[in-house]
């Protein structure tokens, strides 16, 4: 019979002061004591509201000096929770980190488990789970800023089967499905890496095939001048407008049924794979229909690179602009032009408002491109949102199995066998 233990964090952290503490005073790392290089400070979009456990990347620093005065270290295999701002974001410094020590901003909290009770994976698993979350949010104690106490976190919960053997098998369940995960979505990745690399080479150094499969430019082809783009484009091609390629979808949705909706707030930045979705009865404003592989752009603050396709039919926020390509042989083509960097600086360049930028549709669809239907129809035969969307909805199945999974392995409801 399997022994399962029901305790608190404090009680599974070393029992060592400072075994868990919180990050320093507002004032005292603000930005007027940020360096270019130092010591990393790990703030929330170093955590993560899902399984991904530290995003290694995008610090602020400060110096050495500064952080012995903070005294908020933090080390390879500690917890980070989010305490102010986006609860529920729960992260672990991995043995690999680029760096040996980091300092915690004011908004995080963190823990350092005693290993002898409990596997490190296991404890971040459960404190990573919907169900903690969930319990996190309801602890919130801010009114315009969601906060959390020190003392809460201290009390949250943990359930472990004694044998700490057990935990890591369980561990090895989860992980292999979070793995899979993980191989999706770097199989994605790679895809639109690939895609927007080809889409540089033939539309924006004209370097696609000619008649004898030879780089187009590179082989001496022929380039004329216009004057709409003012740079030379090949001979042949035409340039359109993204109005001639697009279409804004302006259909309304009725409230009529529950449907699948994609905001500004879950759309990833710098990536076309959506992969989150939220439900059309959490919103009480105006939503716009979408079908599945429609183009979407955040139309607020476009500086921060927000476009990709609709994983599926359902409906879109006003935050978000919806387009449907008016001929499907042009759906990659669109889909990587309002998806590049170059898109993105038009965008802000063109937005109206300082505080929260906004860029209209009529603007995007102004946008000029150089265009030949040839080249386009071969570009389209990539699979891209075809294989994308296989992958998010594989992942959507496994992230499904996996919460369901994760309660009845850790509260003993499922067994495993040797």
């Amino acid at each position: 019979m399997r022994n399962i233990i029901s305790s608190t964090l404090e009680q599974v952290c070393l029992q060592e002061k400072g075994s868990i503490i919180s990050g320093p005073f507002g004032s005292n790392i603000s930005s007027k004591f940020f360096v270019d290089s130092g010591i990393p400070v790990i703030r929330g979009n170093n955590l993560s509201l899902g399984f991904d456990k530290f995003y290694d990347e995008g610090f602020v620093f400060v110096t050495k000096e500064k952080a012995e005065e903070l005294k908020c270290y933090a080390y390879r295999d500690d917890l980070i929770f989010t305490a102010a701002g986006t609860i529920g974001q729960v992260g672990i410094i991995p043995q690999n980190s680029k760096y040996e020590e980091y300092v915690i901003s004011n908004k995080q909290i963190r823990a350092r488990i005693d290993t002898k009770k409990i596997d490190l994976i296991y404890a971040y698993y459960w404190y990573s789970s919907p169900w903690i979350k969930s319990l996190l949010i309801r602890s919130n104690k801010g009114s315009t800023v969601p906060l959390l106490t020190l003392s809460e976190v201290k009390d949250l919960p943990i359930s472990y089967p004694e044998d700490i053997q057990e935990q890591k098998k369980l561990v090895s369940i989860i992980e292999s499905l979070s793995q899979k995960i993980e191989s999706n979505n770097k199989v994605n990745d790679n895809l639109e890496q690939q895609s927007k690399l080809l889409y540089d080479y033939w539309f924006t150094q004209f370097d696609f095939p000619d008649e004898n499969e030879k780089p187009y430019r590179t082989s001496g082809g022929k380039m004329v001048w216009n004057e709409q783009l003012k740079r030379d484009i090949p001979e042949g091609w035409e340039v359109k407008s993204l109005a001639e390629i697009l279409q804004k979808n302006t259909d309304v949705f009725d409230y009529k049924s529950i449907q699948p909706a994609v905001d500004l707030s879950i759309m990833p930045s710098n990536s076309i794979a959506i992969s989150q979705l939220n439900s059309s009865d959490s919103f009480t404003t105006n939503l716009f229909t979408m079908k599945k592989g429609d183009i979407l752009f955040g139309s607020i603050r476009p500086y921060l690179h927000k476009a990709g396709f609709a994983p599926c039919d359902g409906v879109v926020a006003g935050t978000v602009h919806s387009f449907r390509v008016k001929n499907n042989q042009d759906n990659n083509f669109a889909l990587m032009t309002v998806s590049r960097d170059n898109f993105f600086n038009y965008a802000v360049n063109v937005s109206s408002g300082t505080k929260m930028p906004v860029v209209s549709s009529d603007s995007i669809l102004d946008f000029k491109v150089p265009y030949n239907n040839k080249i386009v129809r071969i570009y389209n035969k990539i699979p891209l949102i075809a294989i994308i969307s296989s992958h998010i909805q594989e992942n959507q199945k496994l992230i499904s199995l996996r919460d369901w999974l994760l309660p009845m392995l850790m509260n003993g409801q499922v067994t495993i066998s040797d």
